[in-house]
């Protein structure tokens, strides 16, 4: 965990909940000789560790499990009482699913009034793309490229989260997804990670702020800890097995980013690594992340992963699964919803010598440092009416809006139909199940969104064209609903019934408007509830009759523009409109944002954070592949069609246009350990202002491992004026260079020659090459 020691200062009072507790002199000993937190500073070692230490003295056993057990608050009467309960009975530590200030004081006030320590709770909740303001999907902002753009949009959730008494979030996702038929591809950043690892580190500096308990943010939660992106099949859930070289050079990479950004708090897989739950994994919650990393923070089961090690098969029962996790290395259970709580059972395990007091207490400080290090026991409740003013600020909805914008990716643009013309489009058709969509609009993991507040396509396109020209609109299909119903679909964040449409005859309706339209806008992909968690798939088709629709309006002539809503590639069976966009699912301000960029009021700059594939058969298809046999074929793989992708790994169109020259390496020769310097020049070379990404790549030529035809190893998002010429810079440092390898179970560098592209994507042309030697 990052943190900046201020210059000492004696404490000389304590928070008056502490001191309304047992042992006060055993308390204020050991607190006044730490040091106090300095106006907007965090708090020094020494005094956190003492108040912690502190309160360990005076806990029982019961008290300790409890603070080690995290419980959902759902808002149902039996259930809420019972949480109560647990709380007043000092049994639990956090809660989370609580995200209105009222209620979140209510249940602070019971643990710092009705408790025999007073310590608050600690309360978590999926802030994954915003609390009241929602950004794009995370997906989609690692689409944009650009790091400070997703800072500051997770800095708005923060302070929104912050304001109503929630202190931690369990975000961001930094697992690498390379099966896009996986739904929580939309949580992460992609196939890659050197781009995963940047938007990782990012995402927790937005959150975190500079340190944990700045003001106006939360504790960053990195998951899932590890490999959870590559379930066999894309199928959430299921096992995972990774080779030690996978493992190191791609999926671990995140999380080291995070942690080395200050990730206060890191969350256990659900699955099966390699054989070994991932909650009950000492190799990989110790060795690894511990002792290797230095993680100081605390590590949380997901929910009732714990609990589920005696599902894997791999605890006895229930008490042999608390045992394990806490030997493992979790500090905290996330308990099964209205289930049995593993951790319950640790004062049982204690008394029968399975788990020591000091692995107890180890697991304990780490939860007490964090509420020590948070403020809550001076500042434990939320303030209303400042939060009313914190999520209603118009800047935030700035941001959602200039966020949507950066992160969509122009895929066509033929005959230069984008931006729309308007002086010769009089009138638009806006079509499709997801056009006047507001749930599907924000996407998946918002609960108790006010649709209203939300922008669809349909309203941004009509806002922006005005009275002068004519919009009309038809769904044009209904959207299927799913064979196996979301975990979502009832309760919280339910999406609102969809009207009842005849296909049959729309379909036709929609083709007449289409007709009788300049240009038509389509505005297709896959419900909110069709991706994310429990929302895999077998398939990439566009759900229902959407494909017919599409092909149908195509077929009339007119101009066609696809809007694609979704947050993994979409097959489209060979479909070929005039232009295609990739929105994803863009947020509160979604339809504010395309409007802008169809009209050409905002320049699409965004980067495909995957490689797209032409059909499902290919997958796995990722850039970052080894050379292997008959390179020269590798597109022949299959003898019934290519095995080039259909957009590449950074591909991405502008309304203006880019050109890479002067590629250089600072130094032809470096040793082992140096670093280079890498520049190349890029123009505008179209009419417009408008960014590029300059994306930089390597590959190793021979060494200890073969490695793979290229990986990103730099980029940059630049806007340039129509003409304008800038040297854009990248530092490759021995960390870019080095890499895992199996041959020796050990971090190398080697002698070698490396091959280096810049240019627009990863299917760069632009090319040169240094050695790395020995003296």
């Amino acid at each position: 965990m990052r943190r900046v020691t201020p210059k000492p200062v004696f404490l000389t009072a304590l928070p008056r909940t502490l001191l309304q507790g047992a042992a006060l002199g055993l308390i204020l000993t050991a607190a006044t000789a730490g040091t106090a937190r300095a106006a907007d500073a965090p708090m020094a070692d020494a005094a956190v560790r003492a108040r912690a230490d502190a309160l360990i003295a005076q806990m029982t056993p019961e008290e300790k499990a409890g603070q080690l057990t995290q419980y959902f608050d759902f808002p149902m009467p039996a259930e809420e009482k019972r949480v109560a309960d647990e709380v007043r009975a000092g049994r639990a530590g956090s809660l989370l699913f609580l995200s209105e200030p009222d209620k979140i004081n209510q249940m602070q006030k019971i643990a710092v009034e009705q408790t025999r320590l007073k310590i608050p709770l600690l309360f978590g909740f999926d802030v994954i793309h915003g609390l009241r303001t929602i950004m794009p999907v995370p997906i989609a902002m690692a689409a944009s490229w650009d790091p400070k753009l997703v800072e500051k949009g997770q800095a708005v959730a923060a302070e929104e989260a912050r304001s109503v008494g929630i202190h931690w979030a369990f975000a961001p996702m930094v697992d690498i997804a390379r099966d896009p038929r996986w739904g929580r591809i939309i949580e992460g950043a992609g196939e890659d990670a050197y781009l995963g690892s940047v938007m990782a580190a990012a995402q927790v500096r937005g959150f975190q702020g500079p340190y944990i308990g700045a003001t106006n943010h939360i504790i960053a939660g990195p998951k899932h800890f590890a490999g959870y992106g590559a379930a066999l099949g894309g199928r959430d859930y299921d096992e995972v097995d990774l080779s030690d070289s996978q493992l190191w050079n791609v999926y671990l990479k995140p999380f080291k980013a995070a942690v080395d950004a200050g990730a206060g708090n890191i969350m256990s897989a659900y699955m099966g690594l390699n054989g070994v739950p991932a909650t009950g994994n000492h190799w990989l919650l110790t060795k690894v992340l511990r002792d290797t990393w230095g993680f100081k923070g605390f590590v949380v089961t997901d929910a009732g992963a714990a609990h589920d090690l005696a599902t894997h098969g791999y605890a006895k029962d229930n008490a042999d699964a608390g045992v394990r996790a806490l030997t493992a290395g979790v500090d905290m259970e996330m308990a099964p919803p209205f289930g049995e709580s593993a951790y319950r059972t640790l004062p049982a395990s204690l008394a029968a010598g399975k788990v020591t007091n000091a692995q107890l207490d180890g697991a304990v400080r780490t939860i007490l440092e964090t509420k020590i290090r948070m403020g809550l026991f001076e500042r434990p409740y939320a303030d209303a009416a400042k939060s009313a003013r914190i999520l209603a600020d118009p800047a935030h909805r700035e941001m959602a809006r200039i966020a949507a914008e950066r992160s969509a990716v122009l895929l066509v643009n033929e005959d230069k139909l984008l931006p729309l013309d308007r002086g010769r489009v009089k009138s638009i058709a806006v079509i499709g199940p997801l056009a006047d969509a507001a749930r599907d609009t924000v996407g998946p993991w918002v609960f108790a969104q006010n649709d209203t507040e939300t922008v669809t396509v349909l309203a941004g396109i009509k806002a922006k064209a005005g009275r002068d020209v004519r919009v009309d609109y038809a769904p044009g299909v209904t959207m299927p609903a799913r064979l196996f119903p979301s975990i979502f679909d009832a309760g919280i964040g339910k999406a609102a019934p969809r009207p009842d449409i005849d296909d049959a005859s729309e379909i036709p309706r929609a083709v007449a408007l289409a007709k009788a339209a300049d240009v038509a806008v389509l505005v297709l992909g896959e419900a909110q509830n069709m991706i994310g968690e429990f929302a895999s798939r077998s398939s990439l088709d566009l759900p229902g009759r959407q494909q017919e629709l599409l092909d149908a309006v195509i077929a009339t002539g007119k101009p066609v523009v696809v809007l694609l809503m979704s947050a993994r590639p979409i097959d489209m069976k060979g479909s070929k409109p005039k232009a295609l966009m990739n929105i994803w699912y863009p947020g509160s301000q979604g339809g504010a944002a395309v409007a802008n960029l169809l009209f050409g009021d905002a320049v699409p700059g965004g980067k495909l954070p995957f490689t797209w594939p032409r059909d499902i058969g290919q997958i796995p298809l990722t850039y970052a592949h080894l050379t292997s046999h008959q390179p020269a074929n590798a597109e022949k793989r299959y003898w019934n069609e290519s095995n080039a992708p259909l957009f590449p790994f950074g591909y991405g169109l502008s309304y203006s246009s880019f050109s890479y020259s002067n590629l250089k390496v600072a130094r032809p020769s470096i040793a082992p350990g140096e670093s280079v310097d890498v520049s190349v020049d890029m123009t505008n070379t179209g009419q417009r202002t408008a960014d590029d990404v300059a994306q930089l790549y390597i590959h190793q030529r021979y060494g200890s491992s073969a490695r793979p035809v290229r990986e990103l190893k730099g980029f940059q998002r630049v806007t340039l004026k129509p003409g304008e010429t800038r040297s854009i810079r990248f530092t490759l440092s021995p960390e870019e260079l080095r890499y895992w390898t199996a041959a020796s179970g050990t971090w190398v560098q080697d002698e070698t020659t490396f091959d280096v592209w810049a240019g627009d994507s990863s299917a760069a042309t632009l090319a040169t090459t240094f050695d790395v030697k020995k003296p």
